[in-house]
């Protein structure tokens, strides 16, 4: 369909969805729908578009700042999970049963509590129930579900397609108008090319249109080293392991895996990419693509490298992936790291706000 025609159909679609979501927010703002404060302090993590800013690894950011002083829960609505209510992650639990990547975090921090509840007012009060509860509450993903009040709203927004940039759905990707974006008190701009100029931060904080009140920082995103999905049958391989002329079988279920192909493109010139919808559940019929593309390369050295958040799907179906598939499978972690040197800045804020939150509800 021509270009020009699908933004005829589409931009009044956009304009409705707009009035829609708009009168929701003002009824939660009027008070005729009620949203719920907590005794504890509650960190939202979420976007004002749909997917792909990076908020699992963001989460992942906050729980290494807190964990050692604070007992943390988080708390996601386990998008795709085959279950149905509150679930608690514990051993023998699996990505059906609460999700992808709230089984992630629960692989990558055990000691944490994690769970999922699409109802999240409910999900907290479970979660306070528990015999130890927690004593801070990461939401994943909820700034949209303003059935709760959080104490600290946290959006994310990518450099490429900033939410100002953006337009309403179904024409563009934002699931609430761009002045929703008042709501939050940090904003992070995820994302950010290394070589990002100063000028380049006050252009884009002029364009965001934000108050006093609201910081704002910029991250990247930081490649670890690869890692076996099956770590008992792996045979031995790193980054500076692979050669130019090595071939490298690339499969992401992810929202926009450009970045992950580019990374894996500067250690191999032979990357061959198998591409599946955001969330996709592995199936026997796309292990069989997986294991027939693998074997038609001819290459002496190959390996399979999977996102991080693809590897916890795998893990799941481990006996219908074929043996010699499971010892060259890894994948290739991510952490975030801080534009301008503003990590300690942003620890301070999340540190003395859960402080701040505390005296208060002392008292």
């Amino acid at each position: 369909m021509h270009f020009g025609k699908l933004n005829f159909l589409l931009s009044p679609l956009s304009f409705f969805y707009g009035i829609g979501v708009g009168l929701r927010n003002k009824f939660f703002d009027w008070g005729i729908l009620s949203s719920e404060q907590f005794p504890v302090p509650v960190i939202c993590v979420g976007n004002l578009s749909v997917g792909g800013t990076g908020k699992t690894p963001h989460v992942e950011l906050l729980i290494r700042i807190l964990r050692k002083k604070y007992r943390i829960a988080v708390l996601s609505r386990g998008y795709k999970r085959k279950t149905n209510g509150f679930v608690l992650a514990t051993s023998g639990i699996t990505s059906y049963d609460i999700g992808d990547e709230p089984y992630q975090i629960y692989m990558n921090f055990p000691e944490i509590i994690v769970a999922v509840d699409a109802d999240r007012r409910d999900g907290i009060r479970k979660l306070l129930s528990l015999p130890e509860p927690p004593s801070v509450i990461l939401l994943d993903d909820a700034f949209q579900h303003r059935y709760v009040t959080p104490s600290l709203s946290i959006v994310l927004t990518e450099y490429l397609r900033p939410f100002y940039q953006d337009k309403l759905l179904p024409f563009g990707r934002l699931r609430e108008s761009k002045y929703s974006i008042h709501r939050s008190d940090v904003v992070v701009v995820t994302k950010c090319p290394k070589d990002i100029k100063p000028i380049e931060y006050r252009i884009i904080e002029k364009n965001m249109c934000l108050t006093a009140h609201q910081a704002v920082f910029f991250t990247e995103v930081c490649y670890s080293e690869i890692k076996a999905v099956f770590p008992e049958e792996a045979e031995p391989w790193s980054l500076l392991d692979i050669r130019e002329k090595d071939s490298v079988l690339l499969i992401s279920g992810i929202a926009y895996p450009g970045d992950f192909i580019r990374e894996m493109k500067k250690y191999s010139r032979n990357v061959v990419p198998l591409c599946y919808p955001d969330h996709h559940f592995f199936c026997k019929q796309d292990i069989d693509q997986i294991e027939k593309t693998f074997d038609s390369i001819t290459s002496l050295g190959k390996l399979i490298v999977v996102t991080e958040k693809d590897a916890v799907r795998f893990k799941n179906i481990y006996d219908e992936i074929p043996a010699h598939v499971r010892q060259v499978m890894y994948y290739l972690p991510i952490t975030i790291g801080f534009c301008s040197h503003s990590q300690e800045e942003f620890e301070e804020i999340i540190k003395k706000h859960i402080v701040s939150f505390q005296r208060e509800n002392s008292i």
